[in-house]
This record gives structure tokens, sequence and C-alpha cells, in this order.
């Protein structure tokens, strides 16, 4: 039965500590096997040390939402196929996708770093990408920069 619709934004319950359904999200994807507790632990010591460099101003919740909006994407280009060639296609972006794409982004950015503890790497991606920097706003600005060079085909987009 694909194309139901759940009912998983209904579910989903807000985050303990923050009260926001945006962090209880976010620890949802940054989960591995099914360990919650594991990857709460380490969203919140990343958000502790946001905040220890911040000395609370701004609080971390703050970072950590400026942080998701700078790493939104606005377009990306899809692969469409036609008359017999592909083309990359400049599409916007659903909100959902939007967010889902930069907790992504954010994420690997994190796991992609070597040698430190997880939830100081998750702090730092967070803390640089609230100020327009790091990797998950590079790959952000890449994808901006190819839908620009492929506005061209805008027109294939239906």
């Amino acid at each position: 039965m694909s194309g139901r619709i759940t009912k998983s934004d209904d579910q989903l319950q807000p985050d303990p500590r923050y009260k926001s359904k945006q962090v209880s999200r976010f620890v949802n994807c940054i989960m591995k096997d099914g360990k919650k507790a594991a990857a709460q632990r380490v969203v919140y010591a990343a958000l502790d040390e946001i905040e220890k460099r911040t000395k609370g101003e701004p609080p971390a919740l703050k970072v950590f939402e400026d942080a998701i909006d700078r790493v939104r994407p606005e377009v990306e280009v899809r692969s469409k196929r036609v008359g017999g060639a592909n083309y990359q296609v400049p599409m916007s972006v659903k909100p959902k996708r939007r967010q889902s794409l930069a907790f992504r982004w954010i994420i690997e950015a994190a796991r992609s770093e070597r040698g430190k503890p997880m939830y100081l790497r998750l702090a730092r991606e967070l803390f640089d990408a609230s100020h327009g920097e790091g990797k998950a706003v590079t790959t952000r600005e890449n994808t901006h920069r190819m839908a620009e060079a492929n506005k061209a085909f805008a027109h294939f987009a239906w």
C-alpha cells in the first residue's frame, strides 16, 4: 500500500529538554540501530557545548535553528529524461524535504570528520553553519550553484 499518508507528524513528540519537535526530529535522524538514548546524549551534549562556547548568548536552541535555516536549500537539480537525453532540471524544494536535506547534510558533515567525539563534531558543524560556514553550508551553496548553472533547462520542470 504505497502512497498512504502516515501520521508520523502527529505522533512525533517534542523532545523532553527543549520542547521542540525540530530537535526531536533531528535526534531521530542522528539515531542509529534504534538507539535513541545515545542519539539524545549526542545532540544534547552538542547543544550544551554550543551553550558553553556562546556563553548562553544566543541560546543553543537559537543557534541550532539558525544552523538549520542557513543549510536549507531553496532549489535543487533533478534528473529529467526528455527526448532521449537526461537534463539536470532546477526545481524548488518542498519544505519537508528542505528540512530533511539540511539535517542530512549537517549529520554527514559531522560524521565525515574523524578524531573527535561525535558531540564535538556536531557542535562545531552546527556552530559553523549558524555563521554561514562549514561543510553543510558548502553543500548547500554547491547545490544552488548547480541549479543556477542549469537554469536554461528550467522549462523542463513540469
